[in-house]
C-alpha cells in the first residue's frame, strides 16, 4: 500500500492519480493519524507531519519513506535505519519554486506590498500617512547574502545580480561562481538582505541571530523556522533593529493564533508553501513513482538518505 499523508488540494489529488494511476495511492489527511494503515503500508509519501519512531515501529511492512521535498528533519532517521526502512528525498525538485518565493518575499517586504494592499482595500488612497512611503526600498543597490548555496540559492543569485544587487554567499565550501564568498558571521553582519537556504541540523539550529544582522536589514526564511531564534526575531523587529522579514517557515507550524509575528506590519507571512506549486508536485510525484517502482523491483533508489 502506498499512502500520501497530506492535505492535498484538488489539483494535487488529480496529479497523484494521473502519475500513479487512479486509486493506487491512499490519501490520509495530515491531521489524522496513520494508525489505521500502519499494518499494511509499504511506502509513505511524506510532506511535513513528523514521522515518529513509534509509527515506524508499528508499520512492519513499511519499506520506504519518500519525502516530497528536501528536508528530512521531520523523519526519525535513526528509527528508520534500525527498522530497515529506506528514506529518500528530492534535492532540486522544488528549487525553482523556493527561489521565486524567496525573491517575492524580499520584494514584498521592501515594497511593503501587504501593508499598502490593506490600506488600498480600506479606501485610504495613496496612504493615510505619507511618511510610510519613506520605509520602502529596492533590491538594486543592496547587498544580498545567501546562507547556503544549493539549488535554490544558485537560481536566485543571478536574478538578484541582474536587478543590481551585490550577491554574497556562504557555504561549507567555496564555489566556482561570480559571487563573493563570506564566512557565515561576516555575511550575516554585512548583508542588507539575508536569505536562508540551509537544512536544519544540530549545527544550524538557532544559528542566525537577528541582532547580529546589520541594522535595517531584512531577513527572508524559506528554509526552516528553527534556524532563527523566533523570540529574538520578534524583539529585533519590534525594536526596529530589522527593517522587516519575509517568513514562509516557523518554529511551530501552523503558526498559532496570538503569535506576536502576526501583529507586526513589517513582516510578510506564508504558511510553508514556498515549495508548493503544481509544477513542483508533478516533478516530485514523478520521482516518487519511480522510487516506488524501484522498491518493488529491488533496484537502487533515487536520492536515498538512509
Amino acid at each position: 500500500m502506498i499512502v500520501l499523508h497530506a492535505r492535498p488540494s484538488p489539483g494535487f489529488r488529480e496529479a497523484v492519480d494521473t502519475i500513479f494511476g487512479p486509486g493506487v495511492v491512499v490519501h490520509v489527511d495530515e491531521a489524522a493519524p496513520l494508525d489505521d494503515v500502519a499494518g499494511e503500508i509499504t511506502a509513505l509519501l511524506h510532506v511535513l507531519t513528523p514521522i515518529t519512531p513509534e509509527f515506524i515501529a508499528s508499520a512492519p511492512k513499511l519499506k520506504l519513506i519518500q519525502k516530497l521535498g528536501v528536508g528530512v528533519n521531520t523523519i526519525a532517521l535513526d528509527a528508520a535505519r534500525d527498522h530497515g526502512v529506506a528514506v529518500c528525498n528530492m534535492p532540486g525538485n522544488n528549487s525553482q519554486a523556493v527561489a521565486e518565493m524567496a525573491l517575492s518575499l524580499m520584494m514584498a517586504v521592501l515594497r511593503r506590498t501587504c501593508f499598502f494592499d490593506a490600506r488600498t482595500r480600506a479606501g485610504e488612497g495613496w496612504t493615510a500617512d505619507p511618511s510610510e512611503l519613506d520605509n520602502v526600498g529596492e533590491i538594486g543597490g543592496r547587498t544580498v547574502g545567501l546562507v547556503g548555496f544549493g539549488y535554490s540559492a544558485q537560481l536566485l543569485a543571478p536574478v538578484l545580480a541582474a536587478l543590481g544587487a551585490k550577491v554574497l554567499y556562504t557555504a561549507r565550501n567555496r564555489r566556482d561562481c561570480p559571487y563573493e564568498y563570506r564566512p557565515f558571521n561576516d555575511l550575516i553582519a554585512e548583508a542588507n538582505i539575508v536569505s536562508l537556504h540551509i537544512p536544519l541540523t544540530d549545527e544550524t539550529r538557532a544559528s542566525v541571530d537577528p541582532f547580529a544582522m546589520k541594522k535595517g536589514a531584512v531577513l527572508v526564511n524559506t528554509a526552516r523556522g528553527e534556524l532563527v531564534d523566533q523570540a529574538r526575531l520578534v524583539e529585533a523587529l519590534t525594536a526596529g533593529h530589522l527593517r522587516g522579514a519575509g517568513l514562509d517557515v516557523f518554529a511551530e507550524e501552523p503558526l498559532p493564533r496570538g503569535n506576536p509575528l502576526l501583529g507586526l506590519p513589517s513582516v510578510v507571512l506564508a504558511p510553508h508553501i514556498a515549495w508548493l506549486t503544481p509544477e513542483t508536485l508533478v516533478r516530485s510525484l514523478t520521482v516518487a513513482r519511480e522510487n516506488c517502482r524501484r522498491l518493488a523491483a529491488g533496484e537502487t533508489l533515487l536520492h536515498q538518505v538512509v
